[in-house]
């Protein structure tokens, strides 16, 4: 070995070092809009970690087209996404034209009445997975008009709806899975809980054409989720 290489090259052991003044201003972004919601449209927000065991009750991550008919601020289709559900397979129904706007990160938003359009598409649309947080007041005729959407699209898992609804709420086979704290939802004096419904996840028969015998209502009228909601002139499509 040279005795060079351990040997340090003839340089000088502090170099000037020019002072730097005058750095640009550092921009500060403008704070996000805050969202409002207005106390007629019954939107009492989810909150974050009822919205994660709730997505965690709908079953396993898989292929599963879902509904969310009342979105409002977007938790549980956030949480929905979260947990690793496609935003390619979540259909989310929000009338409030304030509220639909940040939900097309989420997924497909229509920006609908949900019970008007549920009655437009039923028949024409299946959803094997519904997950929401209805109106309080108006909670059987939401809970009816969801699960009038629901079939198995081709799964052989049975057609499983999710909601928080207020405690007095019963229906045919509801099965409770949480009762939840008092305040919950403090502003509204509601007491709730999380229920689930499992429908039977046999095809519904369709009419008389043998073309289309034993098909269910999506595998004739539609394909994707785009086409699921293409019977609404109001689609939005994320």
């Amino acid at each position: 070995m040279k005795p060079g290489v351990y040997t340090r090259l003839a340089k000088p052991l502090r170099i000037a070092v020019k002072s730097r003044r005058g750095f640009a201003k550092v921009e500060i972004a403008p704070p996000s809009e805050i969202v409002t919601v207005d106390k007629t449209s019954e939107c009492h927000v989810t909150p974050p970690d009822v919205a994660a065991r709730m997505v965690r009750y709908l079953g396993p991550v898989g292929d599963f087209l879902t509904l969310e008919p009342s979105a409002g601020t977007g938790n549980l289709s956030r949480a929905l996404i979260e947990s690793g559900h496609s935003r390619y397979e979540l259909v989310q129904v929000e009338r409030d034209i304030k509220l639909s706007v940040p939900l097309h990160q989420f997924g497909t938003v229509i920006r609908r009445c949900f019970l008007e359009y549920s009655a437009e598409v039923r028949g024409k649309v299946e959803f094997p997975r519904v997950i929401m947080n209805p109106p309080f007041s108006q909670v059987r005729q939401h809970i009816a008009a969801a699960l009038a959407l629901m079939g198995p699209h081709g799964h052989v898992e049975p057609p499983t709806l999710v909601a928080l609804v207020p405690t007095t709420f019963e229906t045919d086979g509801l099965e409770t899975l949480e009762q939840l704290p008092d305040d919950t939802f403090a502003t509204a004096k509601v007491r709730t809980k999380i229920i689930r419904i499992c429908l039977d996840p046999l095809p519904r028969p369709i009419g008389r054409n043998p073309e289309t015998a034993g098909m269910s209502p999506i595998g004739r009228n539609a394909t994707s989720v785009f086409d699921l909601c293409r019977f609404d002139s109001g689609l939005i499509a994320a």
